[in-house]
């Protein structure tokens, strides 16, 4: 496969340095190596730690039925940078909403990553949302700089289950009017 052909990928978003893509079943080694870093885990509602047998699989599976929500693959493969180097999802709500998750490789935290996979997804609009909210924990103030970076509007406190963590955990909650 060359360059070209990557680059003429479906549903491939430019994201600065890298782009984003969907999930491809080759992503499983490194989703399952960075996920599976309690850090990543811990700073999501959703991923568990340890991973248990079957979890990324089930992952890939989802993210490549493109039903509900939907996941790209942050890859940097064509400028150096790794060819996984995060993850960054829509999970579509009612009434041209959606709510925004994403994490990166430890390696690449304070690196800008986060901030442009953000401000691309939201830039390119694949749902055609006219809102979109995201949730941070309140100990990572680091997500809540990506937010906003990228023009999303703190809305106010709240808290959920961290699956990881086994505890409800402070958020911070977001805003994005697209309108």
């Amino acid at each position: 496969m060359t360059l070209d052909l990557i680059a003429a990928e479906p549903g491939q978003i430019a994201a600065g340095r890298f782009v984003l893509r969907p999930v491809r079943k080759s992503d499983a080694g490194l989703c399952a190596m960075y996920a599976g870093d309690r850090r990543v885990a811990e700073a999501t509602r959703s991923i568990p730690h340890p991973l248990p047998p079957g979890a990324i699989d089930s992952f890939i599976s989802r993210a490549m039925s493109g039903e509900g929500e939907r996941i790209w693959a942050m890859d940097g493969a064509a400028t150096g940078l790794g060819e996984l180097l995060g993850i960054i999802s829509l999970k579509p709500m009612d009434r041209g909403q959606s709510e925004i998750g994403y994490w990166v490789a430890p390696a690449l935290w304070n690196t800008g990553i986060a901030s442009e996979a953000v401000r691309a997804l939201v830039g390119a609009n694949p749902l055609a949302n006219r809102t979109i909210f995201a949730e941070v924990f309140q100990d990572n103030p680091g997500s809540a700089r990506v937010l906003t970076n990228s023009g999303f509007q703190y809305l106010g406190d709240a808290e959920t289950f961290s699956v990881a963590r086994g505890a409800r955990v402070p958020t911070w909650t977001y805003i994005r009017k697209l309108d």
